[in-house]
């Protein structure tokens, strides 16, 4: 049966799933409460969750089928999985397994191993028999014996023999009629007094052992079993998807009422919803109204993202892998990833466990249906939810465009590809290979036949740094190495390239070595790994994603230098290597100079693919930037070249390029952009295809010059091609987008080096900010301080005083000097003091919404006040032209903290938003309470004190665990769903004042009144790294003086800020890469933030003023007085003790002053930005960072 194409299917979708479910599931949903009370009623009128065995019968009665039953159309098979997914949110655990087992739609590895570790045979084979049965096939037989002989092992070792009897004549019989000698010698084990005395199980350990070893032969034998294709991985859905599809159903019942109502009172889900009286209220639209929420049995925050249910369990391979399996070439084998052998006595092999596919390295282990707060005992539950957004956002109605559709189709014209030359770089040898910065596109990575690698700012034509080739450590190099030193120290370049995320970049080398270097910016490079990978030249290399594995013809760890796969297979030296992921699965494919194809799994159990090249050529692959095709591009010994289109599927070639030259000298390089374009060096010119043509579009001989193979590289966005030249020199092509975005960054750099000069000349205006002596901004490391000195603040022996700054033309320079833009006047910036109506008390806590509409600020007397801007045609935004209103609910009631018998002077108040704006968690040295943004209602209070909350923060991936910063100097890691405190930290001294976490380092960092930085994994909660703040020569801090800390947007560098200081650390290991520190003149730094785009830094200070740094260098580039935003009150010391970043808008913050005010302030709209960049640092230029927002904003 297939659903009808109309509206009534998501009623008859919610009305099956009715059935299903005990109704305090379902009537939770409805944020009507009297509704939910109806439902209520009719709770033990249905089934249990463990006696749901019956669902699938019931879909069958419906006509959705079943295993025994009609095949299930595509649409009811989803909705299985849909109540797969929605049973598990609601922690039905029996009933999702008998689900799987009934459907047979989705094999749970992870609840198969659980059961087999525990050794629960007969539900081990239940749910087995929901998937195959014994007779199926070779290895369906195989995977019920090694199961039924383990359980007969177990009771002769417990001396159970009666059990064993049992086992043997009910279980293991079955298997005599395929090999009657086998049965035979499993009965003779019942006449020893210790089966281990049978030869073939002498090595039988004990039971846990055994489980496990008999568990990775059993995993292999599953994942090979073509009867579980197809079903180890969960479909990839959405948070709580059902609900999505249920609130659109009731809304779009709704909408044809005659006069719908925003908030319509639904007192049952078991007839079709009419309407009452009319209100004359026109509804929202249905896609956007949510009648449904989540379920309060529950409690807590329903899980994101990675920690979300669900989660993939890869097949053994994935689809394209699969099809190039099922078509192998006729002169090669691929090597079988499981072995389904005759039935054997012996335990299976412990080498089977590194021989099984292995699914690559995740940050979340665990897999399938586990979320974070998976527990073995449920705590009891919260009495209150917090809706994570995903089950509430608004259904995009716009269309969606997918990679495979879009061929053919695009916008892009010829006129897109680079073709203009702009500039030709002079390196000095001749260039092996180019990669672009894949963030910092005008960098430009090289490496030369001498072993040289330099890295290029395209808009200065510089190298701003060069590294020739060097062995780090040459004694620990092998012996081999050593004497193909001793006779030749050169060698020359064969691949550099740089990591995903442009951190790491890798140099192969022609003599066994391959380094690995850490990019900081600017100059800024540093040894990271020496590898001795192979014996001989290193031909390839390249960072798997997104992992950061270094890849080989061996797999590393880039981060250690630690060995993890061995790909052993080829018969010929490995020419390159194309490492990928689908559906979750990573693999490689590699070629080899005699024209062979083969693809591994992270493993070392032989390769899955072997195919042949077109005319055996020497060929590289790459896919599409969206990954959804595959080219390869390759030169044979004759001298022909082949072009293709691969079609994974099928493992063959889907369409061969024509233009290339019949006797190509040397082999010919590609590269693909846009998802529409390939690129060849060929004939002494670049070519360029269509990919959804076969024949030449048109070619480019860069005004001549090229050699006849030039090496060729696009940038990320397809706007810039470099092309080596044959005289020892690389030509820049761009298009129009290129040459706009050199431009652009060559006059911000010019404007930057002029200011350096004569900042070099002359001193700038002496001020707060600084002594005159000093250039504004001044790190520790400007200032004039012994060598010695400065060397100890990054724990290395490097002296600053050797980086040499680059500097203009001075006769270019005097005529323009670079002045620190100052505002003094409420004229030169727009500032708002928010209306207030309350009483006025001290700013505490100051944030924006994530919308960027509201304000919110928790006052000292524990009172939140919110402002919110009306959105209309005009405004869209927070926006200090125009004022918002101090927003209340009809009900007139305050957000006001629980501060029980707590001194709220002595209090330190804290909270974190939601990231959908609904809630806010919040303690004013009281419990810590829960409110509703909306009604402000108290939705509940937990933990009270002693010790009370200083700090709180949620955690990025999964909204139900929120760090907790304690007074007592501990950090508690609190699950609201079971109300529990997972583990506590310890590491601080004093109380916690600050916390961040980062989703990509799977890191949180924490700061205490004890001025140390600790940085936990959150994972396991180690702690891993902590360092003090380096005190300035001659400051004291304050006893309890805060520290806060934020991280950068991406999400590596740490923003520390402390009353005599901003420092800038990378984590995880805490190097502090920068120090500001201010003139005593200023007060100390009451607070700072990050602008939205992490390319200013906000800093407010005792003495009224704000000071706007940039993050890259920590230079001042705008000073703003107080005169600019307070008005004239001599006798009223007022300054600003938060301050709040837009989450849009990165020129736009707030100030939470000390009189209980809040000022938004912005430049004027004739300037747009505070200020003009100050002077070059070290020869560092203006960051070319990405302006997207970070993920999460900080608390304040």
């Amino acid at each position: 049966m297939s659903f009808p194409v109309s509206y009534s299917y998501g009623y008859i979708f919610f009305s099956t799933c009715l059935f299903l479910l005990p109704v305090t599931r379902i009537s939770s949903y409805i944020h009507d409460y009297n509704s939910t009370r109806v439902l209520k009623r009719y709770r033990n009128d249905y089934l249990h969750a463990k006696d749901q065995i019956m669902m699938l019968r019931f879909f069958t009665k419906l006509g959705f089928g079943g295993r025994s039953g009609t095949t299930m159309s595509s649409l009811s098979r989803e909705l299985v999985f849909l109540i797969l997914q929605f049973l598990d949110e609601e922690k039905f655990k029996d009933s999702v397994h008998k689900l799987e087992q009934e459907s047979g739609f989705f094999f749970n590895m992870r609840y198969f191993e659980d059961m087999v570790t525990t050794g629960e045979w007969e539900e081990v084979e239940k749910y087995l028999s929901g998937f195959t049965k014994v007779d199926d096939n070779r290895y369906s037989m195989k995977i019920f014996f090694e199961i039924r002989k383990q359980k007969y092992l177990e009771a002769l070792d417990k001396r159970d023999r009666a059990k064993a009897v049992d086992i043997l004549v009910k279980d293991l019989k079955v298997f005599a009629a395929f090999n009657e000698e086998l049965f035979k010698e499993i009965t003779q084990l019942l006449t020893l007094e210790n089966f281990r005395d049978n030869e073939q199980l002498s090595k039988y350990g004990d039971t846990k052992s055994a489980r496990s070893i008999m568990l990775a032969e059993l995993k292999k034998l599953i994942e090979a079993n073509p009867l579980f294709r197809d079903k180890l991985q969960f479909p990839t859905l959405k948070n709580s998807r059902l609900r999505t599809l249920i609130n659109q159903s009731l809304n779009w019942q709704h909408q044809l009422c005659k006069s719908p109502k925003p908030n319509p009172d639904i007192k049952t889900l078991f007839v079709d919803h009419s309407c009452g009286q009319p209100n004359g209220t026109r509804a929202p639209s249905p896609v956007t109204n949510h009648l449904m929420g989540a379920v309060p049995k529950t409690g807590g925050f329903p899980p994101l993202g990675a920690h979300g249910p669900f989660q993939p369990t890869p097949a053994a391979l994935p689809t394209s892998l699969a099809g190039w399996m099922a078509n192998p070439s006729p002169v090669a084998v691929p090597h079988p990833s499981a072995s389904a052998g005759p039935l054997g006595l012996a335990a299976a092999n412990n080498a089977a466990i590194l021989k099984r596919p292995r699914t690559p390295p995740t940050s979340n282990p665990t897999m399938d249906y586990q979320t974070a707060d998976s527990e073995h005992v449920l705590k009891r539950s919260r009495p209150f939810v917090i809706t994570d957004e995903a089950n509430n956002l608004p259904v995009n109605m716009l269309p969606v465009v997918y990679p495979n559709q879009s061929h053919g189709q695009s916008s892009y014209s010829s006129d897109d590809l680079p073709r203009s030359v702009v500039m030709t770089l002079r390196p000095g040898s001749t260039v092996k290979s180019m990669d672009f910065h894949p963030v910092q596109q005008i960098l430009l990575l090289v490496g030369t036949n001498m072993g040289d690698v330099m890295v290029y700012e395209l808009p200065s034509h510089e190298k701003i740094t060069v590294k020739n080739f060097k062995v780090w450590d040459l004694g620990a190099c092998s012996a081999a190495l050593q004497a193909s030193l001793a006779s030749d120290y050169t060698a020359s370049i064969n691949r550099v390239m740089w990591s995903p995320d442009g951190t790491l970049f890798g140099v192969a080398y022609s003599k066994h070595i391959v380094h690995i270097y850490s990019y900081h910016g600017g100059d800024d490079l540093r040894n990271h790994l020496e590898i001795e990978a192979h014996v001989g030249s290193v031909n390839d290399l390249a960072f798997s994603y997104p992992n950061k594995q270094l890849v080989l013809s061996l797999v590393w760890d880039a981060a250690t230098g630690t060995k993890q796969y061995t790909f052993e297979g080829h018969e010929a030296p490995v020419y390159s290597v194309c490492p990928h992921h689908k559906e979750n699965i990573q693999f490689i494919f590699s070629t080899a100079t005699d024209g062979k194809i083969k693809a591994w799994l992270y493993d070392n159990g032989g390769s899955r693919v072997d195919y042949d090249a077109p005319g055996y050529s020497s060929t590289t692959m790459a896919y599409s930037a969206d990954g959804a095709r595959l080219f390869s591009c390759g030169t044979n010994k004759e001298g022909d070249s082949y072009l293709v289109e691969w079609n994974e599927s099928e493992g063959a070639v889907k369409r061969t390029f024509h233009g290339l030259a019949k006797r190509t000298v040397g082999v010919v390089q590609f590269d693909t952009t846009k998802n529409r374009f390939l690129a060849a060096g060929d004939e002494f010119t670049v070519k360029f295809w269509d990919m959804d043509n076969v024949n030449l579009l048109m070619s480019t001989d860069a005004d001549g010059g090229l050699p006849a193979s030039p090496v060729i590289r696009f940038n990320k966005e397809g706007i810039l091609l470099a092309a080596s030249t044959n005289d020892n020199g690389i030509k820049i092509l761009a298009n129009s987008d290129g040459i706009r975005l050199l431009r652009t960054v060559e006059s911000r750099a010019f404007d930057a080096s002029r200011a350096a000069s004569a900042a070099a000349v002359k001193a700038p205006p002496t001020g707060t900010f600084g002594p005159s002596n000093i250039p504004i901004g001044a790190s520790i490391g400007d200032r004039a301080a012994p060598v010695a000195a400065m060397a100890g603040l990054n724990n290395d022996n490097r002296s600053l005083v050797d980086v040499k700054p680059r500097i203009a033309d001075e006769s270019v320079e005097k005529s323009r000097i670079w002045k620190l833009t100052e505002i003094s006047e409420q004229s030169q910036c727009r500032s708002l003091r928010l209306p207030d109506s309350l009483t006025a008390m001290r700013v505490s806590r100051l944030i924006y919404t994530n919308s960027g509409l509201a304000v919110l600020a928790l006052s000292s007397n524990a009172v939140h006040k919110l402002w919110k801007w009306q959105r209309n045609e005009r405004i869209h935004k927070a926006t200090a032209s125009s004022p918002p209103q101090l927003w209340q609910p009809a009900s007139g009631i305050l957000m006001t903290n629980d501060i029980s018998d707590t001194n709220p002077e002595d209090a330190v108040p804290c909270f974190a938003l939601s990231k959908n704006d609904s809630y806010v968690m919040s303690a004013s040295g009281g419990k810590i309470s829960l409110f509703n943004m909306m009604t402000f209602k108290t939705m509940t209070t937990f933990m009270p004190p002693p010790p009370a909350a200083t700090y709180l923060a949620f955690h990025p991936q999964d909204n139900n665990i929120i760090a907790i910063g304690m007074d007592d100097s501990s950090i508690q890691i609190y699950n609201v769903r079971v109300d529990e405190v997972k583990t506590k930290l310890k590491g601080h001294q004093k109380r916690i004042t600050g916390l961040a976490f980062s989703h990509t380092l799977n890191v949180l960092v924490s700061s205490g009144a004890d001025s140390q930085l600790c940085v936990w994994n959150t994972d396991g909660w180690e702690k891993l790294a902590s360092k003090f703040l380096q005190m300035p020569s001659g400051r004291a801090a304050a006893p309890l003086a805060d520290t806060r800390v934020q991280f950068h947007s991406d999400q590596t560098h740490l923003l520390a800020v402390h009353e005599t200081q901003i420092a800038i650390y990378e984590a995880p290991k805490l190097e502090c890469l920068k120090q500001w520190v201010p003139r005593e003149a200023s007060g100390p730094i009451t607070h700072a933030v990050y602008s939205c785009d992490s390319q200013l830094i906000y800093v407010s200070f005792e003495d009224g003023s704000v000071g706007v740094l940039t993050a890259l260098a920590l230079r001042l580039r705008c000073r703003i007085l107080p005169t600019a935003y307070l008005p004239p009150n001599p006798s009223l010391r007022v300054y600003p003790l938060v301050v709040a970043a837009h989450p849009s808008e990165p020129n736009q913050f707030a100030l939470g002053l000390t009189d209980g005010g809040v000022h938004v302030l912005e430049p004027l709209e004739s300037e747009g930005k505070w200020g003009t960049n100050p002077p070059i640092e070290n020869g560092a230029g203006p960051s070319t960072t990405s302006g997207a927002a970070g993920s999460e904003q900080p608390q304040r």
